[in-house]
């Protein structure tokens, strides 16, 4: 029987390897940056890709789950396609609140399925660095109004894989209905 860390992981990971494959193509085209993710929960796919990654979130269940430092290493490492170890972190906290870190410190903020994540964190984000989002949770949205950020490439999947590309990017930023996205907007849906 797995142990609880190890289970906790698999069911995160359902469609096998998928994280890791998008986080491997965000990677080979942001180079290797210290990360900050914010609602990760149990995802550790970030840490197959980059050498450096903070992960933050609230539940109890993710801080029993990165307590359990070996079997996570264990994971990570099992996982890695670098030489380099993985240096990682958890901080268990709200990112709506302070953190503690330094302000500018990260080279890539990510933010899935987490709700509004560049509203909170953009402070800890170098100028020039990335903002990996989904559309899911809103935070496209927001960084689109949000004068910090501009549109510089997409994730494009297919078949399982992902790419980053930076052509067509004009074509994203069309709302599928007419309307004026505003924060309230945002908060409000």
């Amino acid at each position: 029987m797995q142990d609880p860390t190890r289970r906790l992981c698999a069911q995160q990971d359902r469609h096998e390897g998928d994280r890791q494959r998008l986080f491997a193509a965000v990677a080979e085209f942001t180079g290797d940056t210290p990360v900050l993710y914010p609602g990760s929960f149990v995802d550790v796919a970030p840490s197959f890709a980059f050498d450096d990654v903070t992960y933050v979130d609230i539940d109890r269940r993710a801080a029993r789950f990165f307590g359990d430092r070996t079997s996570v290493g264990e994971i990570i490492e099992r996982h890695r396609k670098r030489s380099t170890p993985a240096a990682w972190r958890f901080i268990h906290a709200d990112y709506q609140t302070p953190l503690g870190l330094a302000d500018r410190s990260f080279g890539l903020l990510v933010s899935l399925y987490a709700g509004f994540v560049s509203e909170h964190c953009t402070r800890y984000l170098r100028p020039g660095g990335w903002l990996l989002a989904g559309p899911s949770h809103g935070d496209v949205a927001m960084a689109s109004i949000d004068d910090a950020y501009d549109l510089a490439a997409v994730v494009v999947a297919r078949s399982g894989n992902y790419r980053v590309t930076t052509r067509d990017l004009g074509g994203y930023q069309i709302p599928k209905r007419p309307v004026t996205v505003t924060s309230d907007l945002l908060h409000e849906s």
